[in-house]
């Protein structure tokens, strides 16, 4: 929306907006995005193939959770900046939560493990690979959710698209769960969180373009 279009839309007394239509628009577009990168991750990756051992693991629904905290943690931060005048308040704390968590987790696993062993612990098997795949899996919603951002009325692009970006990789890291063998704290708390900062970089870039007034 831009700036006449929005003192034509207030000069002309339009009516209230419908309440929590931006939670409502979100709501699709996750659904949305999640679906895609199902299709996405099934079609290019697969599923682990002891996907129904690793659920017995208290680690893999440990990496589920963290995954899911980042979306819910992002998906306020968006509804709130898409919001003129809309304080973060403790958003970032809700952000950091997850992270510090997994972190700790992290510490303790490398703690225990012999000094030649915490490398491999760090890197897994598929380091390389893995922020990419993140990143992938998350452009449909990050498509759905710079989508959205722009039909409402964010006033700091650069802070919105970022966390567009950032709600849009903890989809993709939260899907990439499922095919992902990797069950150690110590590479989710490192590699997973560099594949949701890269869409997050890229809104950060892309909203300070896109979603100006």
């Amino acid at each position: 929306m831009r700036t006449d279009d929005l003192v034509s839309l207030l000069a002309a007394g339009e009516g209230r907006v419908p309440r929590h239509v931006a939670a409502r628009r979100y709501g699709l577009a996750i659904g949305l995005g999640v679906v895609a990168a199902g299709v996405m991750m099934l079609g290019f990756l697969g599923l682990r193939a002891d996907l129904v051992e690793a659920a017995c693991l208290p680690m893999f629904w440990a990496k589920l959770g963290y995954a899911a905290a980042i979306v819910l943690a992002s998906l306020l931060a968006v509804l709130r900046l898409s919001r003129p005048g809309a304080r973060l308040g403790s958003v970032p704390w809700a952000l950091a939560s997850p992270v510090l968590s997994m972190w700790a987790l992290a510490a303790v696993a490398l703690a225990g493990e012999a000094p030649g062993q915490r490398w491999g612990l760090l890197l897994g098997a598929t380091w390389a690979v893995c922020p990419f795949l993140i990143a992938m899996l998350s452009l449909p919603m990050f498509i759905a959710a710079l989508g959205v951002m722009r039909s409402l009325a964010p006033t700091r692009p650069t802070l919105a698209g970022a966390a567009a970006g950032l709600l849009s990789g903890g989809i993709g890291a939260l899907v990439y769960c499922l095919h992902c063998p990797e069950m150690g704290a110590p590479f989710i708390g490192t590699w997973y969180l560099l594949g949701m900062l890269i869409p997050a970089a890229i809104g950060a870039v892309l909203g300070s373009r896109l979603l100006r007034w």
